[in-house]
């Protein structure tokens, strides 16, 4: 359905051009775009090089894990169905902590293995191995609903990634965004939260 849409806005936008003598417009704008693109991969590349390494680095150090550890109630609250111990408790509290500093990308490897863990705790349940409701092949468990609907929440305390587009495009104060970050953020959050403890009632009644 994107695919169509860009399609016709682009299609429109040229169309237009001819139709109002301003082609050369639609040349410059691309070739000016192509440059401002490869200018903030360049930029958002070095940013996500390196709070990506320090992730990486507080993985293998084990601090990861500690988080992961302080993190069990929250984790406890928001999957009660979740196995104690099982492996997607550390990738979902990886991706919570990417998210908390605003590094969407970074957060994406930890999101997609917290996934496949989760999906796995699924093939379990179908074949008997682990506790919980068994739902058919190719049907979302609870845990993956959850997880999903509270990463597009994103809670952020730091948005690394905002901040470098600001900064990027001139902002005489890139940091500003912080605090309407963290009040929106939470709002979309807590909302999510609440949904989800509201569709998981109404799933056990």
């Amino acid at each position: 359905m994107l695919n169509y849409l860009w399609a016709g806005m682009i299609l429109t936008g040229i169309i237009y051009a001819a139709v109002t003598g301003r082609i050369p417009d639609i040349t410059n704008a691309a070739i000016d775009s192509s440059r401002e693109a490869v200018t903030l991969c360049i930029t958002m590349m070095g940013v996500i090089s390196l709070w990506s390494g320090l992730m990486e680095i507080a993985s293998r150090a084990g601090v990861i894990e500690i988080i992961s550890g302080k993190l069990r109630p929250v984790l406890k609250f928001l999957y009660p169905e979740l196995p104690p111990g099982h492996p997607a408790q550390k990738s979902i509290a990886a991706n919570m902590i990417a998210n908390f500093l605003g590094l969407g990308w970074a957060a994406t490897p930890a999101g997609l293995k917290a996934m496949e863990e989760l999906r796995e705790l699924e093939d379990d349940r179908r074949a008997g191995r682990a506790a919980g409701p068994v739902r058919k092949k190719g049907i979302a468990g609870n845990e993956m609903c959850t997880f999903l609907i509270i990463n597009i929440s994103s809670l952020q305390l730091i948005p690394i990634n905002v901040i470098a587009y600001r900064s990027q495009y001139g902002s005489p104060d890139p940091a500003a965004i912080v605090g309407a970050g963290i009040l929106a953020t939470a709002v979309s959050t807590g909302t999510a939260v609440i949904f989800c403890r509201i569709m998981d009632r109404r799933r056990r009644m």
